[in-house]
């Protein structure tokens, strides 16, 4: 059976993969096409699969919110192009709405929820992969609720926040969330901060300063200072606000008569050891072998 150009497009709109990689299917399945699907998916895992030792740690950062809810989704790939690629875009999109419809955080059990056009999140993915050919990846979800005023920002696609506040309006909370954005707390305020982060603060700034020679009771303000100027740098009510400096974000919202509940703020990559190639050492090694 001969392959036409218009099997071949027909194959290449269901599945998304490459021309030669479509007629190949068609000529192995003598012009089944649901055969041909099958043959093509197969591969595709195969693909996935050797591709998913890979790093991903560039990628996007997807929003989505309805009402008094919103998730936040890492979505990663190996390269900054592949993120800015519309099959990439309109995946981690797909991936926020099925995130925010489903209510599901956990990464692993995500896999298996089916996404608008009825593939599961999956499915979906190592289609992806043998698309774009690049490890991709479901890195994060998380959700925030309030019975009040929700709002977002995201900076680029790499940066994004939420922020969940009681008082105030949509236009302070979205301040707000491009301010966690920028700024990036720790947490709310100092009760939110870690025991063991603090003490260690503590030890490292002791050591620091006796190392001045100052008395014993000087050196305890010293510390004691510092330790308040560390918590205003790490806390979202301590930072100057973003766009007006010469006021904290806790006076503002005092001023505002509203509270921040919660917050979340996702960054791409932070927090993974991505690999950086040494073409020099690559060569030598090549070279190497081929003696």
């Amino acid at each position: 059976m001969s392959i036409t150009a218009s099997m071949v497009k027909e194959l290449r709109e269901r599945t998304g993969a490459g021309m030669m990689e479509c007629k190949k299917a068609l000529v192995e399945t003598a012009g089944n096409l649901e055969a041909a699907v099958e043959v093509l998916r197969m591969s595709g895992q195969a693909k996935a699969d050797k591709k998913a030792s890979r790093v991903a740690a560039d990628g996007r950062v997807v929003i989505a919110q309805e009402g008094g809810k919103a998730v936040i989704v890492e979505v990663n790939s190996e390269t900054d192009f592949v993120a800015k690629d519309e099959n990439f875009v309109a995946f981690a999109e797909a991936i926020a709405a099925a995130a925010l419809s489903s209510g599901t955080t956990d990464v692993g059990a995500f896999a298996s929820v089916k996404l608008a056009d009825g593939r599961s999140v999956e499915e979906a993915r190592t289609a992806l992969i043998t698309k774009v050919g690049e490890n991709i990846g479901v890195r994060r979800i998380q959700s925030i609720a309030s019975n009040d005023i929700i709002a977002n920002y995201t900076h680029g696609a790499r940066i994004g926040a939420v922020v969940a506040l009681d008082g105030g309006d949509e236009a302070l909370a979205r301040d707000l969330a491009m301010h966690v954005t920028a700024s990036n707390p720790m947490c709310i305020d100092e009760s939110g901060v870690p025991a063991e982060t603090l003490e260690n603060e503590r030890r490292i700034l002791t050591e620091q300063a006796q190392d001045s020679g100052k008395p014993a009771e000087i050196i305890e303000k010293m510390v004691a200072g510092r330790v308040n100027k560390y918590l205003r740098e790490i806390t979202l009510l301590g930072q100057p606000f973003v766009k007006d400096p010469d006021v904290t974000v806790g006076k503002l919202l005092q001023g505002a008569n509203a509270k921040v509940t919660a917050f979340v703020r996702f960054e791409v990559g932070e927090g993974i050891e991505k690999k950086e190639d040494n073409f020099a050492e690559e060569v030598m090694a090549q070279v190497k072998g081929a003696n």
